[in-house]
């Protein structure tokens, strides 16, 4: 379904399929107790400044009779198949025919008829404008305080260490965007992480990207709102995880490398005591070589996982992984591996000549495994090295053509 567009500017036939500056534009699913409310303030902005725009309805599969009740007031509809809050403002944007995009729920907590500041920045070349409704005002009643004090910050904080975005309410639903900059950004998500991915993105992009307050009121509806706080809040948290193999497992990893090198440098030269009678010995040593090949693991998993990513368009090209592949190749990884693997064999034979110096007999494990650990560490991280350059070498053949 698709009614036609509500240019508010002009009112005629001919003007709809001229240029329009803005589009509104509202996710709609099961939305009919106050969708009329949000169009009409939509309108009312648009007509009071006289701006040549649409108020678009991207409905994901009503069963309440919102569609009829959006074309009744004014809006152009489009029909979504595919569900999700992503997939509804995906398609809104494509169907977009303003140079400016402003999209929000249509729940009547954000007042449409006060989107100034949005089109403003807009207007002077900001490609992305979030809300932030921190700054603006939150209604009481208006965010639960889970979400309020604890989701929000948390994830936008993390957001910002993660991306150096500056924004600082990720999840606000009042945001702008010129339809060229969305374009851009190719996303891939369909559920609530969509606006997360939007912002990650196009900070990534080197976009421009800014913040305006904007008020939160009390939703309209007398049913409970679509967002389920911890399950969509931990999508977002996986996907900004995702999104930086960086602070998801390279960071991780070379602390546990760095860790467990120290405290196995230390241990392999004898015990550490921690009081006259208490200290660390092999059975420790155990841990730190542990630590070293779990650290190792989540550097190399950094990479291939990064490189996936990019393959996939997930995240935006990376010149410095280019540089990568001109300089780790398949056979250095190789050679890199082999020698790894060498000095553990060298390792394991010096543990078996000190078992034969015993007679093959019973070992003092403080002594045999202080030769025995760090060759199988060794041994283990140069068979690692090969697996990982032959896996590298695979996920990086489109990328050298």
């Amino acid at each position: 379904m698709e009614a036609p567009s509500s240019d508010v500017a002009s009112g005629t036939e001919d003007a709809r399929a001229d240029h329009l500056e803005l589009t509104i534009l509202m996710p709609c699913l099961n939305e009919a107790e106050t969708l009329a409310k949000c169009i009409a303030k939509a309108r009312t902005f648009l007509e009071s400044r006289g701006i040549r725009g649409e108020v678009l309805v991207a409905d994901n599969g009503s069963k309440d009779g919102s569609p009829d009740i959006a074309e009744k007031s004014g809006a152009r509809v489009i029909q979504v198949d595919e569900h999700g809050y992503g997939a509804a403002l995906h398609a809104g944007f494509l169907a977009a025919r303003g140079d400016y995009v402003v999209m929000g729920d249509a729940d009547d907590s954000y007042d449409f008829s006060r989107l100034e500041g949005f089109l403003s920045k807009l207007r002077q070349g900001y490609d992305l404008v979030m809300g932030n409704r921190f700054a603006g005002g939150i209604r009481p009643g208006a965010m639960p305080w889970k979400n309020r004090h604890i989701g929000n910050p948390v994830l936008s904080g993390i957001g910002r260490m993660f991306f150096r975005c500056p924004v600082h309410d990720f999840h606000s639903g009042l945001r702008g965007m010129k339809r060229t900059s969305y374009e851009r950004l190719h996303l891939k998500t369909l559920g609530m992480e969509f606006a997360s991915e939007m912002i990650v993105k196009a900070t990534l992009l080197g976009m421009r990207v800014t913040e305006v307050p904007t008020t939160l009121d009390p939703d309209g509806r007398s049913r409970p709102p679509h967002l389920r706080p911890w399950r969509d809040g931990w999508r977002h948290l996986r996907f900004l995880l995702l999104f930086s193999p960086k602070w998801l497992f390279l960071y991780p990893g070379l602390a546990l490398m760095l860790l467990g090198t120290g405290f196995g440098l230390a241990l392999i030269r004898g015990p550490i005591m921690i009081t006259p009678h208490h200290g660390l010995d092999v059975h420790s040593l155990l841990y730190a070589a542990a630590a070293v090949l779990l650290g190792y693991q989540g550097v190399t998993f950094a990479f291939l996982a990064r490189i996936f990513a990019l393959n996939e368009g997930l995240v935006v090209d990376d010149p410095s992984v280019q540089r990568l592949f001109k300089w780790f190749t398949l056979e250095l990884g190789l050679a890199v591996g082999a020698i790894l693997m060498l000095v553990g064999l060298v390792g394991s034979v010096a543990a078996v000549v000190i078992w034969q110096r015993a007679g093959f007999g019973v070992l003092d494990p403080s002594r045999v495994l202080r030769t025995a650990v760090p060759a199988t560490t060794t041994l283990t991280l140069g068979a690692q090295t090969v697996l990982f350059s032959f896996f590298f070498s695979f996920l990086g053949l489109n990328r050298r053509r």
